[in-house]
């Protein structure tokens, strides 16, 4: 146990009675750099900015409800007894599929409302939505949870973590999975590889470049979420998120395959929105 450190404190700082989580502030974070990063792609695909921020004032708060609804609904029989603590997000307990429900109805009405092809926004969206997953995982390990499996200290060692890493994983008295840092890990290179393909010409149609993150992300999750042991579970035998990761993998496959053969119907990503003023005053 020599040179193990003491775990991390998961409050950050205090504003008088107010206890500022890390949690909340690396999601807070994570939100910004991704909007950030979105209102960037969205100029150069004919989408104001100012249609982006209405959007997330709408899609962030449904996002953090539907998280926290579904995370609570698969975990009713705890929460139907501690009926004070559902509102108590800042300790952790949202549920990444539950959020992308929540902001995927959004995105779909305001995008409807606002004349924006809906696809075109999921693919703004989508690679900073990964990275703010990437991001985010790393609330989980201030607040030592998603985590996976006993292991061994040598295990952690040889994966060459850092100290501070491996002393997180020491999670009431025995060595943890970094289930955390598999999933981050996974979100960051799907991140990258998605921000180093989505501009080459002729190869993504519109709706694409979201089916990809769908296909990347649920690939990864289904296998992280084998090795986790707080997992929403369905008839306590099935976990909910390798259900929905095998669901959405096959369906996102199937879309890309039955949309390719709409041929011409599609508009290319790099189009951008036909609707906006600049592509209209182009026409004329």
């Amino acid at each position: 146990m020599r040179g193990i450190l003491a775990a991390l404190n998961p409050i950050a700082f205090h504003l008088g009675p107010i206890q500022v989580h890390w949690y909340g502030i690396i999601i807070a974070s994570a939100v910004i750099i991704a909007v950030t990063l979105a209102v960037r792609e969205g100029g150069r695909r004919n989408v104001d900015a100012d249609d982006i921020y209405d959007m997330i004032l709408y899609a962030l708060p449904a996002a953090i409800i539907a998280a926290r609804i579904y995370y609570v609904a698969f975990e009713w029989p705890y929460y139907s007894q501690h009926l004070s603590e559902i509102i108590q997000i800042w300790d952790g307990g949202i549920a990444v599929y539950g959020s992308l429900i929540g902001a995927g109805i959004v995105v779909f009405f305001f995008c409807r409302s606002r004349f924006i092809p809906v696809w075109l926004m999921l693919d703004i969206a989508a690679p900073t939505v990964i990275m703010a997953q990437g991001i985010g995982r790393w609330g989980n390990f201030m607040n030592q949870e998603a985590f996976g499996q006993i292991t061994s200290l040598s295990f952690l060692q040889g994966l060459h973590l850092p100290h501070f890493i491996i002393s997180q994983m020491l999670i009431n008295g025995a060595y943890r999975q970094p289930t955390f840092l598999y999933e981050s890990t996974w979100d960051i290179l799907g991140f990258i590889v998605l921000m180093s393909l989505r501009h080459r010409q002729g190869l993504f149609k519109q709706g694409e470049v979201f089916l990809s993150y769908v296909i990347w992300y649920s690939f990864g999750r289904f296998f992280v979420e084998g090795m986790r042991t707080d997992s929403l579970m369905l008839f306590n035998t099935l976990r909910v998120s390798q259900l929905l990761s095998v669901a959405l993998f096959i369906g996102a496959i199937g879309l890309v395959i039955y949309r390719r053969r709409l041929g011409s119907q599609i508009s290319m990503y790099l189009d951008g929105n036909p609707y906006s003023k600049k592509a209209q005053q182009a026409k004329n």
